[in-house]
């Protein structure tokens, strides 16, 4: 059973995760809809870093799937027999 610590932390990042997915998706898909000097438009980066940031994150998860990967694999190898 988890604790009141980790519910809190797990509904924190919830909470996080949706407010991420909600700005972004209002980011992309309504506002190229809204004319560009609309009041909406000053709390949103310029358009090209949506295509810019997801593309920063996922080279940056690549990273470390593949150095935990590496780690992992380092620390389960075998020493080789001396025949």
């Amino acid at each position: 059973m988890a604790t009141g610590v980790d519910q809190a932390a797990g509904m924190s990042l919830v909470v996080f995760s949706l407010v991420l997915f909600t700005y972004y998706s209002v980011w992309v898909i309504v506002l190229p809809f809204v004319d560009s000097d609309h009041f909406l438009h000053k709390y949103f980066l310029p358009r090209e870093y949506s295509v810019i940031l997801p593309g920063v994150a996922a080279v940056i998860l690549l990273i470390c799937i593949g150095a935990f990967t590496a780690v992992v694999m380092w620390k389960n190898r075998k020493p080789k027999k001396a025949e």
